[in-house]
């Protein structure tokens, strides 16, 4: 360039200098293009290099066309160096390209990466492959990468690039990372604040100070700040009357070298409102007195007065509305509005007070259209229909809708979580189309492979089952169990709508052979079958009654002496009548996340029905799940890891002798072969106490009792439909008679899990603590225990 505006220079120069008779000649006009060279240019044709410059021949260039021509050709990202040359050859003009190609960009890396996933850094570099080596966008993405790193709290996290030619001429570029250690928030310091503490405004935030104990790490996270600030600390205050509290300023004082940092926030707190006056209007389906039932401030005088002159709390504020709300669309009122309106005013005493009211737009009740269901492939429509409680005709209500979307989940054919219902008004704007969208699932199964099986040792088994038999919902089960300790046959079939009806019918036949290594039991011989109807009881929909018939012959050899002195049998015959009403409203089965299980059982063996043994057995069990919370999910219904707690009860008594038939009656300890205890060994529960003997895997006659209570607490997280963990706390006791019941003596076990539902069958392992062990010498000696489930879920 220096060389083509050197001449235009001198022109001008001279042009200045000269006298003015000679600057009046006119000077002479550059010669024309005669013919354009390219030089150095590889990968880019000759042409394409001229035509990008704008130069064309017998064009007479100025200082200005040579400009543009580099500035274009710059531009274009081929070039690392643009040079123009003019020379005479022969009298005529040639103009000289002289170019340096940018190498091509290959493959990027990036290393020493470990804390922030690869997919995140990658979506921070935008280099394109077999383009141009772009070297702005080179160092965009370096300093993008640094800045993720300082997003996520890497405050001393550096990140250096190398440029590698590779022998294909294209250039690698790999940026190394140095990660370091997060930062850690040592101090939350907060300025502008008088009504509360700072430890009381810190202790509400996620972003907190690092502690003593180990989860007190104080790591810091702008996404966790930044709620705290918009989010925590706002709802916090207005929770407390203070409406317009904001962060008015924020800051990050940070010493990389030591990895700490002080977070500097100033606030705003603002007045504390409390609640002055309270109206409603516009309701005419409930009445105001109905509707003030809701309002949760109080009492309210005939003036519209708030008696109670509470302090205004948003929190509270907004659940009563959305009860309200509910409360309409539960009745048809789907397309009312229910608007909470907030008046700020200050009282001539200088106190600030908000009038709260409640503007109702009811609208019109709508009923359901049409229902619609979309994507069953392979269950038939009855099946699902059998499962929504809303009908149409009926006037909708938002409760059931939320009902019916649960229950075709339970269902077990359809992936999880299902889709939300679609809701929309129907031709006359007025009355609602429900559609549900299911996705089939695969849901028969042929498996074959180990199995442990219920104390009875390793062994194979080769298992057909299909819960969906044809469609319709059907369930069928198949199932050959073989081992050097086990050989078990049996064959079910369950109709859950008979004839589409609501009566079920379950039948059942076995043949089972197996030698117990648990416990010592000896060997254990079953040929029978079981019959079983359910009817829908005191027209409940989710409440059944069933009613079962099972005749089978027993033999029991083997086994301890203890237990062949009290229970041998051979060709014994037990003939069964039980009865059995279910209250069950649990769902997001097979990890509850809400609702209920109630269950009464009664048993009748012997007597007029013939056999061996008389007794009879009475059962009582509870189970109730609340949901706490969901993490993640994007607010879809049923995403999300679910946050819960469940409580469950049980207990049971045997009244009358039970003859041979030993495994009727309840042990407790372990998980596998009697009533579940964690925390403790199979069979180590016993009517006289903890046997520490049991330890060995050995039972005795003692190891069983007539009557048992168990009761059970846990916090769970259900991951997915297939993958659940929780915390635990167990507390039970076995006794001897039903006159010994006695729920107040009871073992106490803890511990943590995790339960999966595998192609094989359900899967869990627990490790609880026994708080109630013992040595042999009765000296406390809790431990902790291992328990591996298979097929059995709490």
């Amino acid at each position: 360039m220096r060389r083509a505006l050197l001449p235009f220079l001198l022109a001008l120069c001279a042009a200045a200098t000269a006298p003015l008779s000679a600057q009046e000649s006119p000077l002479p006009a550059p010669p024309p293009i005669d013919s354009i060279l390219v030089e150095g240019a590889q990968r880019v044709p000759a042409g394409q290099v001229i035509a990008t410059s704008g130069l064309v021949l017998q064009q007479r260039p100025s200082y200005r066309d040579i400009q543009n021509a580099m500035s274009a050709l710059f531009r274009s990202g081929q070039y690392d160096d643009v040079q123009v040359d003019q020379r005479l050859s022969g009298g005529k003009s040639v103009v000289v390209l002289r170019v340096v190609e940018r190498p091509l960009q290959g493959a990027f890396d990036v290393t020493g990466n470990s804390k922030i996933p690869l997919r995140d850094i990658s979506d921070r570099i935008r280099l394109i492959e077999n383009r141009p080596l772009d070297r702005a966008a080179v160092a965009r993405a370096r300093f993008a990468i640094d800045s993720l790193y300082r997003d996520r709290g890497y405050f001393s996290a550096r990140v250096t690039v190398r440029q590698e030619p590779q022998p294909d001429g294209r250039v690698m570029v790999t940026y190394d990372i140095v990660e370091g250690s997060k930062l850690v928030v040592a101090r939350v310091q907060v300025e502008g604040d008088s009504a509360f503490s700072e430890g009381d405004i810190v202790g509400q935030m996620s972003t907190k100070p690092e502690g003593f104990w180990w989860w007190q790490n104080g790591e810091y996270d702008e996404d966790k700040l930044e709620d705290d600030m918009r989010g925590r600390l706002p709802a916090w205050y207005a929770a407390r009357g203070h409406i317009d509290f904001q962060v008015t300023g924020d800051s990050l004082v940070a010493d990389s070298t030591r990895g700490k940092g002080v977070v500097l926030l100033t606030v705003d707190e603002g007045p504390k409102y409390r609640v002055g006056t309270f109206d409603l209007t516009g309701n005419r389906r409930y009445s105001t007195e109905e509707l003030m039932g809701f309002f949760p401030f109080g009492p309210v005088g005939v003036d519209g007065q708030v008696l109670s002159k509470a302090p205004f709390d948003r929190t509270r504020w907004e659940k009563a509305t959305e009860q309200v709300r509910t409360l309409y669309a539960n009745t048809g009122y789907i397309y009312s509005q229910v608007v909470p309106e907030e008046v700020r005013r200050v009282t001539p005493e200088g106190e600030h007070v908000l009038d709260l009211r409640w503007t109702i737009r009811e609208g019109q009740v709508a009923t359901v259209n049409r229902i619609s269901i979309v994507g069953n492939d392979v269950t038939h429509e009855p099946v699902i229909r059998e499962a929504i409680v809303l009908l149409p005709g009926q006037v909708f209500n938002r409760d059931l809708l939320l009902r019916s979307w649960q229950n075709i989940g339970n269902i077990g054919f359809f992936q999880q979580p299902l889709p939300a219902p679609d809701v929309q008004p129907a031709e006359n704007r007025v009355d609602v189309d429900i559609t549900f969208r299911v996705e089939e699932r695969r849901t028969g199964n042929v498996n074959f492979g180990a199995s442990l099986g219920q104390g009875t040792g390793v062994g194979g088994f080769l298992g057909l089952e299909e819960p969906n038999l044809f469609g319709r919902g059907k369930r069928g089960r198949l199932q050959w169990q073989f081992g050097r300790n086990i050989r078990d046959f049996n064959l079910a079939y369950t109709d859950p709508n008979i004839k589409e009806s609501r009566i079920s019918g379950t039948i059942s036949a076995f043949d089972s052979r197996a030698r117990y290594v648990v416990g010592d039991l000896g060997r254990r011989q079953a040929l029978g079958f079981n019959l079983q109807a359910g009817f829908p009881f005191l027209a409940r929909m989710y409440t059944r009654l069933f009613v079962n018939y099972g005749l089978q012959r027993i033999s029991y050899t083997g086994g301890s002496a203890d237990l062949r002195a009290r229970f041998q049998c051979e060709q014994c015959v037990r003939s069964t009548l039980g009865t059995t009403i279910l209250k069950d409203t649990r769902v997001g089965l097979p990890f509850p996340t809400g609702g209920t299980l109630v269950r009464l059982e009664g048993e009748l063996n012997g007597g007029f029905l013939g056999g061996t043994g008389n007794f009879q057995k009475v059962e009582l069990e509870g189970r109730w799940f609340a949901p706490l919370a969901t993490l993640g999910g994007d607010g879809q219904m049923g995403g999300g890891v679910q946050l819960l707690v469940g409580l469950s009860a049980r207990s049971g008594v045997i009244f009358g002798d039970v003859g041979p038939f030993f495994t009727e009656l309840y042990s407790m300890g372990g998980v596998q072969f009697g009533i579940p205890l964690r925390g403790y060994p199979e069979f180590s529960i016993t009517p006289n106490g903890y046997d520490v003997r049991a330890q060995a895997n050995t039972a005795s006659s003692n190891s069983f009792g007539q009557s048992f209570a168990a009761f059970n607490v846990t916090m769970g997280a259900r991951v997915s439909q297939f993958l659940n963990v929780s915390l635990f706390v167990d507390a039970g006791n076995n006794f001897r008679t039903a006159a010994q019941f006695d729920p107040t003596r009871l073992f106490r076990g803890a511990g943590a899990g995790v339960a999966v539902v595998s192609p094989l069958g359900p899967i869990g392992v627990d490790m609880a603590y026994g708080f109630d062990r013992t040595d042999l010498v009765g000296r406390p000696k809790p431990g902790w225990q291992l328990h591996f489930r298979v097929g059995n879920f709490f």
